[in-house]
């Protein structure tokens, strides 16, 4: 095996990133993948399938860099992870100027739904979904007012980051919770995401 065949396979099995340039109008399009959970300022388990963000920010700088990248193609499977981190990879994706594909197979949850949305275009199979929770802490939390207001911000700064990069809005609509889809059922069809609503 060539040296430059072992570097690629390294890449992949480190990194899950690839140059896509054998198609048929010779583009070379980066891939990069976000698999399991964002790890970020704390290392998780190495039982647990992580992407490191430490890894995709300079890989995602060297792709805005490298002459030769015409585009960047993101695969996402993530339950999602380190908010800081995740927030801190969609703001340099959504920042990079060159054409930006996401697709979702499987799931993009939590973080990972800002991840989606930072490209230019995004797409999501039919079998993928996508949740949004309340920002969530393990470990010590004190139940003051101050926390409180941290997880608010933090919320709104996913939330803003969402409506930002895609044609949903920020505001609640129509009810939530078990049962929705029953209550919808026959009803009007939701305008953000196309689906039976009571709004």
């Amino acid at each position: 095996m060539s040296e430059k065949q072992e570097q690629k396979n390294e890449d992949i099995r480190e990194f899950g990133q690839v140059a896509l340039n054998n198609n048929r109008e010779n583009n070379r399009i980066s891939l990069l993948t976000i698999i399991g959970e964002i790890e970020g300022h704390d290392c998780l388990p190495a039982t647990t399938k992580t992407t490191k963000y430490e890894h995709v920010l300079p890989k995602l700088a060297e792709m805005e860099d490298n002459r030769d990248t015409e585009g960047i193609l993101l695969l996402l499977n993530t339950v999602g992870g380190d908010v800081e981190s995740g927030l801190a990879i969609a703001e340099m994706i959504a920042s990079i100027s060159k054409p930006t594909v996401s697709l979702v197979l499987g799931g993009s949850h939590s973080i990972g739904v800002p991840l989606a949305v930072s490209t230019d275009y995004s797409f999501i199979v039919p079998s993928g979904t996508m949740v949004i929770h309340p920002v969530r802490m393990s470990g010590t939390v004190i139940g003051a007012k101050p926390t409180y207001d941290y997880f608010k911000q933090m919320q709104n700064r996913i939330l803003t980051f969402i409506a930002s990069h895609s044609k949903a809005v920020e505001e609640r609509r129509g009810g939530s919770g078990p049962g929705r889809a029953d209550r919808c059922r026959g009803r009007n069809r939701c305008r953000v995401f196309k689906t039976a609503c009571d709004d």
